[in-house]
């Protein structure tokens, strides 16, 4: 199968299987790209998520531009990124057709709730995914530690969170080379 074909139809498939936004999409990127396909390695795709954290727009749909772009570059990425948000703006579209004659069953509302919970449940397994690979030392705990508690008890908007966290990592590595 060509290329590109291959990463607009892996990229919909991702986009069409999962719901709750960008941070629910993780196992199953992290299945697709580093199990299945090939296409990275774990790290690299840990990597992803990071700067896909600090770069304008959803972590996944970064991802994918990313990948697509190292698969088949700039093109490759384009096409992997269309491949991501098509099952949204179909479901998006249909969904506003359609949802307000049906708001008011039961039926939909139970619905919603349900899928609020698997989300939460998706979300706290890629929350247990990311800790696993990348709290592995002493240090990383004690910035994720702080950066949870900044993010919980301020208002300080989370980018500056990451880029403090970031520098933080950069001077405390300066430090440790000079130590050596």
């Amino acid at each position: 199968m060509p290329i590109l074909f291959d990463l607009y139809l892996t990229f919909f498939r991702i986009g069409i299987l999962t719901f709750g936004g960008g941070l629910t999409m993780l196992p199953l990127l992290k299945y697709e790209l580093v199990e299945s396909k090939k296409w990275i390695s774990e790290e690299k795709l840990l990597d992803c998520y990071a700067i896909g954290q600090c770069t304008p727009g959803i972590i996944a749909v970064n991802t994918a531009t990313y990948v697509g772009y190292l698969k088949s570059g700039v093109f490759g990425g384009i096409i992997a990124t269309l491949g991501m948000v098509s099952p949204s703006v179909i479901i998006i579209t249909i969904v506003a057709v359609f949802l307000n004659n049906f708001m008011e069953y039961a039926i939909v509302q139970h619905a919603l709730v349900g899928i609020r919970g698997a989300v939460c449940a998706l979300m706290l397994n890629t929350v247990y995914t990311l800790a696993k690979k990348s709290l592995t030392s002493y240090v990383n705990c004690v910035i994720c530690a702080i950066a949870l508690i900044i993010a919980l008890f301020t208002d300080i908007p989370t980018i500056l969170i990451i880029v403090a966290a970031g520098v933080s990592g950069v001077i405390i590595d300066k430090i440790r080379g000079m130590e050596r």
